[in-house]
Formats: structure tokens, C-alpha cells, sequence
């Protein structure tokens, strides 16, 4: 059956209150984004509800699988219209759908209609009640499930009435640029791409920052971080990647400071780069991939040593997860298979091989007096070297 008309369902955008309509134009500009180039497609509202009309070909396959990436939207119905706001009009339609879409297969349903439209005669119970009527008449192998049937015809009574039983799961959260901006602390493994995912579902707009070590990583190495940004902008936009050559600070880290603490206080620079790039791109908040407990820099005492040198928020979506559960939504998103490509990041090559796993803030400060003599002019060189990459689905797919 062809589709000419989707209704695109929302949830907690219904909560904003006066603020809602903020969000419906977010969404709104969030969903024209997502389906430019897959055809000419109008979109327009009516109350608690957004309709996605196809004003050429498309391709419904494409199209659906790009509205499953908008943040904000939980249901994709592809619906009939009928003009003819009258009874008769409802119950040919719905008969004809029902003869298109399923036959007379054997088979459950329940009819299940809404009347927003107070100049239609009927209620809805009345409604439901009438045309699960004609449709037991007409379909000799149909039978009435109220509790689980095997279709839910819905119909919707407004100024036009709208018919469908498909109802496709959206990504749900909130339209991206909703909740402000942060900054992604992007490596090439699982856990990054998925933590930027996750506060992107929440309405937040990504940046991400890369730290590069060149030569001790390879040009891959730097090609596959951009590839997950990529992959991750095709549900949160487009993501400026700022990518850093990291390798002079974590060689003077690793000349001057015990390598017990190596981890640590590399970490510990990399979360003060981000910060600066954030608050220079306007960004309000930091975003990990770290999950307690997983590695030795991810301890609760390790958090804290982090934590200590970060004006801003740094928000962990991942902390409470287990690394299956992450891995989860690293397939689900499409990031997993390039995040487990063999090539090497800054953090694994100059990794110690006795991390310290309760670092004791006071120590690690002293520790890092070490490096008074040359740390300064590096982190400017650090700044000066910051390579911006415009990370977008599309070169993904052309690369």
C-alpha cells in the first residue's frame, strides 16, 4: 500500500506547557533536516500533532528509517486521509483499508477512534462501536479482541479524518538543539560515541574534541574517530570535531611524572583542553564515556581527580552501565563496528602498566609541579594545533 501522509507522534514534548510550541518548531526543523534529499515533503501541525505529507516519490524504507533517527519523535503511523468528515466517508475508508492492508486473513482487531472534531455527530465509543460492526460484516474471518488484538485500527476524527494501524517506534528523547550545547570527549572506542548519542537524545546540540598523538597513532587511527562522529551526526546533526595533537603533553607526562599516574593526569589535561575548546565554541557542559569501575582512571577516586579540574558539568550518561549494556547500544546506533577497528588512540598507547586506582588528589597535584617549567607553553601549542572537522552522515556514505 502506498503512503502518501505520515503522523508523527510525540510524548514529553506534550509536558512543556506554554513552551511547547518551542519544541514542535524544533521538531519540526529536526524532521525537514532529516528527510532533505530523500524528496519533496511538506510538514505542517495541528494540535499534538505533526503530519509529514510526500509531495513526490520517495522512498518509504529510506524514509522511515531516517524518521527513526529524529529525537523527539516516538511514532511513525503511515496513514490514509479521507476529506469527507461524515460516517459513511469513515466506514468505506476504513473498509478499504482494512481490505488493502490485511485481507480477509483470519484475524483479531479493535477499532479505536478519537473525536477531537465536536462537529462529528457520533462519539467515539459510538464510533468504534459502528464500525467494528460493518467490519465483522464485511470480513467473514475477522473477530473483535478488545484486550490484545492482532490490529489496532485507529481512527482520528479531526478536520480531515486520518486511518491507520502501523504505528513504527520512534527514537523518542526531545529535538536535538532544545537543551543547549556540549562538548564530546571523542575517542575510537565504544563507550564515547555512545555517551554523545545519549545526551543528544536529550535535546543537547554535540561539539566533539579528539586528542590526537601523531606519530605513536596513525592517520586511521584519526579517520576512524571521525567516521563514529559521522555515524553519531546522523541523529544529532552535523558535529564540529576539534581534533588536538596531544603527543608533546603526554610525552612530558610521561618524562616527568610516575607512571603510576600517568593515566590520570593525562586525563586530567585532556578534560582541561575540552573545557577551554568548550567555553570558546559556547558550549555548556562536558560529555564522557566513562562507566565506574571499567578501567583504572574510571574508579570513583579517579572521577574525582578528573572532576577537580572542570569549572563546568560533565555529564557521564554511560556511569551506571555495564560494558554489555553499552555495547548494546553501540549495535543499536551503528557505531559498534567501527569503534572496534585495530587501531590504536593516545590513551591505550601510553597507558601504565600499573595504574594507580585510588589516586589521592594532593599527591597527583605535586605530581603534575613537574611539569611548571614546560606545561604552559605546551598546552598553548595544544590549542594552536586544534584541527575543526564538519562531521556529517552524508560524507560517511560518499567516503
Amino acid at each position: 500500500m502506498e503512503y502518501k501522509t505520515f503522523l508523527i507522534k510525540y510524548a514529553e514534548i506534550g509536558t512543556k506547557g506554554k513552551n511547547r510550541y518551542v519544541f514542535e518548531d524544533m521538531l519540526c526543523q529536526q524532521i525537514k533536516n532529516h528527510v532533505a534529499g530523500l524528496g519533496q515533503f511538506y510538514i505542517r501541525r495541528e494540535y499534538g500533532r505533526i503530519f509529514l505529507e510526500a509531495e513526490s516519490d520517495y522512498d518509504y524504507e529510506d524514509l522511515v528509517a531516517e524518521l527513526q533517527k529524529v529525537f523527539g519523535i516516538v511514532g511513525i503511523c503511515p496513514i490514509v486521509v479521507e476529506d469527507q468528515v461524515t460516517f459513511e466517508a469513515i466506514r468505506d475508508k476504513s473498509i478499504e483499508y482494512m481490505k488493502k492492508c490485511y485481507g480477509n486473513k483470519k484475524m483479531t482487531f479493535k477499532v479505536n477512534a478519537r473525536r477531537t472534531n465536536k462537529k462529528f455527530p457520533m462519539k467515539s465509543m459510538e464510533l468504534n462501536s459502528e464500525i467494528g460492526h460493518y467490519l465483522l460484516e464485511e470480513f467473514s474471518d475477522y473477530s473483535v479482541d478488545v484486550h490484545k488484538p492482532d490490529v489496532m485500527l485507529n481512527i482520528e476524527v479531526r478536520e480531515q479524518v486520518y486511518i491507520y494501524s502501523h504505528i513504527i517506534k520512534g527514537a523518542g528523547g526531545l529535538p536535538v538543539g532544545t537543551n543547549g550545547k556540549a562538548m564530546l570527549l571523542l575517542s575510537g572506542g565504544i563507550d564515547s560515541p555512545v555517551a554523545g548519542y545519549m545526551i543528544s537524545k536529550r535535546g543537547v546540540e554535540l561539539e566533539a574534541v579528539y586528542f590526537n598523538a601523531p606519530p605513536y597513532t596513525s592517520e586511521r587511527a584519526k579517520q576512524k574517530v571521525i567516521d563514529l562522529a559521522r555515524i553519531v551526526s546522523g541523529y544529532s546533526g552535523t558535529i564540529r570535531l576539534h581534533i588536538v595533537n596531544f603527543t608533546d603533553i603526554q610525552l612530558a607526562i610521561y618524562e616527568k611524572c610516575p607512571h603510576e599516574e600517568l593515566t590520570i593526569i593525562m586525563r586530567r589535561y585532556m578534560m582541561k583542553i575540552a573545557e577551554h575548546i568548550a567555553k570558546e565554541n559556547q558550549c555548556q557542559a562536558l560529555i564522557t564515556g566513562e562507566s565506574i569501575g571499567q578501567v583504572a582512571s574510571q574508579t570513583m577516586h579517579s572521577l574525582a581527580c578528573t572532576n577537580e579540574v572542570c569549572t563546568m558539568p560533565v555529564f557521564r550518561p554511560c556511569i551506571g552501565m555495564d560494558k554489555q549494556e553499552i555495547v548494546d547500544i553501540s549495535e543499536q546506533i551503528d557505531t559498534y563496528e567501527t569503534s572496534i577497528l585495530p587501531y590504536e588512540d593516545c590513551c591505550t598507547i601510553f597507558v601504565a602498566k600499573h595504574p594507580v586506582t585510588k589516586p589521592v588528589l594532593d599527591i597527583i597535584k605535586r605530581s603534575e609541579e613537574n611539569l611548571s617549567d614546560v606545561i604552559d607553553k605546551l598546552m598553548e601549542e595544544a590549542y594552536a594545533s586544534v584541527e575543526v572537522v564538519e562531521a556529517k552522515i552524508e560524507d560517511l556514505v560518499k567516503a
